[in-house]
């Protein structure tokens, strides 16, 4: 099955600077092995060493967490879009007044 994947800019530099590629798999790990195939590097930056999603990564099925479905076993379909978003943190917890 393929799918639409959003890549977040930081990721790009794996993927020859494309903010969206094509991969295929039946969940969303298969997918993500895809693309380490692909785009060697990629897993690692989404996977801790003890093969966990690592906590700053929030992915998406069409708009849905993928933590609330089945991690990444959460299953795709053909034209599904995974989109990848890193979290952003920072700052000095003050608001500005």
């Amino acid at each position: 099955m393929a799918v639409n994947v959003r890549i977040p800019t930081p990721l790009q530099k794996l993927t020859g600077g494309k903010g969206d590629v094509t991969a295929s798999g039946g969940n969303v790990k298969e997918v993500i092995d895809h693309l380490e195939k692909n785009y060697p590097g990629f897993k690692e930056k989404l996977y801790s060493e003890d093969g966990e999603l690592r906590r700053f990564i929030n992915i998406y099925i069409n708009e849905e967490d993928i933590r609330f479905i089945d991690s990444d076993g959460s299953q795709v379909k053909d034209g599904d879009t995974i989109s990848i978003i890193p979290a952003i943190a920072g700052g000095s917890g003050k608001i500005q007044k």
